[in-house]
């Protein structure tokens, strides 16, 4: 899919938009698996904490349809200008629609501009693979399996060491 198959407009967030943002998120996570059932809280807590460097919303010309989060890292070789993508939260019956793919390719370019160095994030590999994220044995995060902890170098040289994201992903 080349684009979202339903009209959409991204934006970055605006006052008043975090109450949808977390019944988005909160929604979208609702059924998955591997949900620990707390993403609209760590919204919140990156947008209290000053954390939230990029948070874009997707409007469907009614209404927000998608969002998505990009946070600082910290990586242990001291490598600076890295970031982590997520969550990223589409509403349940519009899942599948290109949404949630259009939102990750316009984070990307908008920290590319703004001149972030890499990007990582933890998720399905068979999904972020097209956006050219993969796995990087020498960039580390514990705890999930290695292969779903994946990179996307941006510019300069990758750097090496474990992951470190944003307090407030640590509750």
């Amino acid at each position: 899919m080349i684009g979202p198959e339903i009209p959409i407009t991204i934006r970055p967030e605006a006052p008043g938009d975090e109450e949808i943002i977390f019944a988005i998120t909160e929604a979208a996570f609702a059924d998955m698996k591997h949900s620990d059932g707390d993403e609209q809280h760590l919204v919140d807590r990156l947008r209290k904490a000053g954390d939230l460097t990029l948070s874009l919303v997707a409007e469907d010309g009614t209404r927000i349809v998608g969002h998505i989060a990009i946070s600082p890292v910290k990586i242990s070789d001291g490598a600076k200008g890295w970031y982590g993508l997520g969550p990223v939260s589409v509403w349940p019956e519009v899942q599948r629609a290109g949404i949630g793919g259009a939102l990750v390719k316009r984070a990307i370019a908008d920290m590319r501009a703004a001149g972030a160095m890499g990007i990582v994030l933890l998720g399905s590999p068979e999904y972020y693979s097209r956006f050219g994220f993969q796995y990087v044995p020498q960039i580390t995060f514990p705890g999930p399996p290695a292969e779903y902890f994946q990179t996307l170098l941006l510019d300069g040289e990758m750097p090496s060491g474990e992951v470190t994201y944003a307090p407030g992903f640590y509750g």
